[in-house]
């Protein structure tokens, strides 16, 4: 039996519904938390509307940006391309939207539940995280197959859907990069002058720009964040699809619908992860959905017991591993299901394999990436020693442990890629069936992003929900858990990261297959004329991006510093606590500030592709994409990981060691983690976006691309 591509997307388009029930029954459940006093509230409204005008302001400009866009490539290309362009920016906006949406609201709901204890706080905050990782996977979904299905039948069905994966990575890397200069500014700004200046506590309301450090939280760190899985996960279903068009003759149709298949039962998967960590509430819930006697019920309690245990007393290791084993569990259950898809797919065996590949090398570079950055382990441990001997070796050791940690996920993804190709081939016997492989172990890899990036999604929340405790002088037990939950946070964001740069790079090989199949390049030779040339610009591509992205954070943080500082010495009374700091100012700096900022950065991506194809060629633009995704791949890692491992030194030495906040290791730890805040939350994961985004603008315009001006 063989399942047809129209049947395999029409059930990844149910279990999007499933997705999308599932998204609004825990909205539900989040929003019916206590939301604390009245001055926490107050707090929480003040970001809430600083998040909200931040991102519809971003959004207005690039509502703009979608329409030049749009009318270009109705101009040169197809106006299916182009409806499938704006799909796909509107439902990336859409996830990100949502995910603050929550986020901003879960915040006081954790300060709240913190003060009961640290598993309730964790429940709150991966409640909300639950609802960002599953509108992300179900907006994808349903956009994805609505359009294949309105298109079927048309021999240039799978051209027009790359337009759904151009829209999504463009929304993602304005997204990324304007919500990474916008919360990196205010927290690298509030930093030094709160922390190391004045020597007051973090999040303290004395500090003029703690309110516009928490709004950059959600628009950064989760409203960006979720475009930018967005992209990673649509791009790496369009990848393979396109792919298995390619291949055979008679089971064409089933190497297309398998990715969206895969999809479909790692919704599923996803679900049973999230149900192992939100606890017991949740079979409280479900009797009103489902007897007290059903199957499910009894399932999901049987089997928490052995995958992740949250309960009261509960310590942050428990919670870290709880956390872990979920993300297992989902694995373990991608597993069976995937090998029910490619059973009724009909492809060959291998391609389970290939699954097994991708999920295996997306848990070894979260564990690796762990590893880098966790307060519990080595490399982290040996920054916070450095911490003793002042800032500079501090960087220095920072920076080690960054490249240090690009050795493991490069060695992962080259052994995923090559067992991957092998394996296709093997079933096939041919490079275009090794080359889908590789694209269906990126679909694979992403296949429990639902669960993952609830684990990721949670960590700004709890940041929040501790500024929130600090500025509401909550008792200092509710702190502690916040700051336990938020180092857990960085840890697991960290891994979050380290998933979607690995997946950018089979993502992009993927792409980068499709691309030379559609400008019909016959032989790529690294000798060519233009091949170097284009090898090098994409090699200095990443470089020049993040220079850019790194440079406007200093300028915005700068603005910000200087506002501080004029507020504690203008305002009378503001160190004392009997002044008002103008907090609106300090969100007016970064909203400017990012909104000016990401144009040009977030520009050059679309313009380079299609400025190289045209002049050097379609043959330097392959070699273009090449030099990116391998110096992009490299770079990502290193400064997610770097700046990870920074923040989590600084969160080691406020636990009490080496002499505890106010310490001269203190304050160096702090410098360490101003350093490494844009590395990891603005210039290292736009990275990945970059990648893919050059690479499917390439594929989007591919028949437009000829030998180039220089006709050699």
């Amino acid at each position: 039996m063989m399942l047809q591509a129209s049947a395999s997307v029409i059930i990844a388009l149910l279990m999007g519904i499933l997705g999308v029930g599932f998204v609004l029954w825990q909205l539900r459940r989040v929003l019916s938390y206590d939301q604390g006093n009245e001055t926490m509230r107050n707090i929480a409204s003040a970001i809430q509307e600083g998040a909200s005008a931040f991102l519809s302001r971003e959004y207005r400009v690039l509502a703009i940006f979608v329409v030049i866009v749009a009318t270009v490539i109705t101009t040169f290309l197809q106006w299916q391309t182009a409806l499938c362009f704006i799909v796909g920016a509107c439902a990336s906006a859409g996830a990100g939207y949502l995910g603050m949406y929550v986020a901003v609201r879960a915040n006081v709901r954790t300060a709240a539940a913190a003060s009961i204890g640290l598993h309730e706080g964790l429940r709150v905050a991966f409640g909300s995280g639950a609802i960002m990782g599953m509108s992300v996977v179900s907006f994808s979904l349903i956009g994805m197959t609505v359009l294949y299905l309105v298109f079927s039948g048309s021999p240039s069905q799978l051209t027009y859907i790359t337009g759904f994966g151009f829209g999504a990575s463009s929304i993602a890397l304005f997204a990324r990069v304007g919500g990474g200069i916008y919360t990196k500014a205010a927290d690298v700004g509030a930093d030094l002058v709160g922390k190391v200046e004045q020597g007051i506590p973090e999040d303290d309301p004395r500090n003029p720009a703690v309110i516009a450090d928490n709004v950059g939280d959600n628009v950064g760190d989760v409203a960006g964040m979720g475009a930018d899985l967005f992209e990673s996960y649509s791009g790496s279903i369009i990848a393979a699809a396109t792919l298995g068009a390619a291949i055979g003759q008679n089971t064409t149709a089933a190497f297309i619908g398998l990715p969206f298949l895969v999809a479909a039962v790692g919704i599923i998967s996803s679900l049973f992860g999230i149900f192992m960590v939100i606890g017991e509430e949740a079979d409280v819930a479900h009797s009103n959905i489902f007897t007290s006697h059903d199957l499910v019920i009894r399932s999901i309690r049987f089997l928490r017991k052995y995958v992740a245990v949250i309960d009261e007393n509960a310590t942050l290791e428990e919670l870290l591993a709880a956390l872990r084993r979920s993300v297992w569990g989902a694995s373990v259950v991608i597993l069976v299901l995937s090998l029910l898809a490619v059973l009724l797919s009909g492809v060959h065996f291998n391609y389970w394999l290939v699954i097994l590949v991708g999920l295996i090398a997306g848990n070894g570079i979260a564990y690796a990436t762990e590893y880098f950055t966790s307060y519990t382990e080595k490399p982290t441990l040996g920054i916070a020693n450095a911490t003793q001997t002042g800032a500079a070796t501090t960087i220095i050791q920072g920076l080690a442990v960054g490249m240090m940690s690009t050795v493991l996920p490069v060695l992962m993804v080259a052994v995923a890629i090559l067992l991957s190709i092998w394996l296709g081939y093997k079933a096939e016997g041919t490079m275009a069936a090794g080359l889908y492989a590789v694209a269906l172990s990126g679909v694979g890899m992403l296949s429990t992003l639902g669960v993952t990036l609830a684990t990721d999604a949670y960590g700004p929340v709890a940041d929040n929900a501790g500024g929130i405790a600090e500025m509401s002088h909550l008792p200092k037990e509710v702190r502690l858990r916040t700051d336990a939950l938020d180092s857990l946070g960085n840890t697991t964001a960290a891994t979050g990261k380290g998933f979607a740069i690995g997946s950018a790079v089979l993502t992009a090989l993927a792409l980068l297959a499709a691309y030379v199949t559609a400008a019909k390049i016959d032989d790529l030779n690294i000798l060519g004329p233009t091949m170097l040339p284009g090898i090098l610009i994409g090699a200095m591509m990443p470089y020049l991006f993040s220079a850019l992205t790194m440079m406007a954070v200093g300028k915005a943080a700068h603005e910000i510093v200087l506002e501080v500082r004029r507020q504690f010495r203008e305002i009378p009374g503001l160190m004392e606590g009997t002044g008002q700091p103008d907090y609106k100012a300090c969100v007016g700096i970064s909203t400017e500030s990012a909104l000016r900022e990401m144009i040009f950065p977030g520009a050059l991506a679309v313009v380079v592709p299609l400025v190289v194809g045209h002049v050097l060629g379609k043959e330097a633009l392959a070699g273009l994409l090449v030099g990116t995704m391998s110096s992009g791949f490299l770079l990502a890692v290193m400064m997610a990981n770097a700046g990870g491992a920074w923040d989590n030194a600084k969160k080691w030495i406020e636990t009490g060691q080496y002499g505890g906040k106010g310490s001269d290791a203190h304050k160096a730890a702090v410098v360490g983690d101003t350093v490494g805040d844009p590395f990891k939350d603005t210039s290292g994961p736009s990275l990945n976006i970059l990648i893919k985004l050059m690479t499917i603008v390439s594929l989007v315009f591919a028949t437009s691309f000829g030998s180039g001006w220089l006709n050699f």
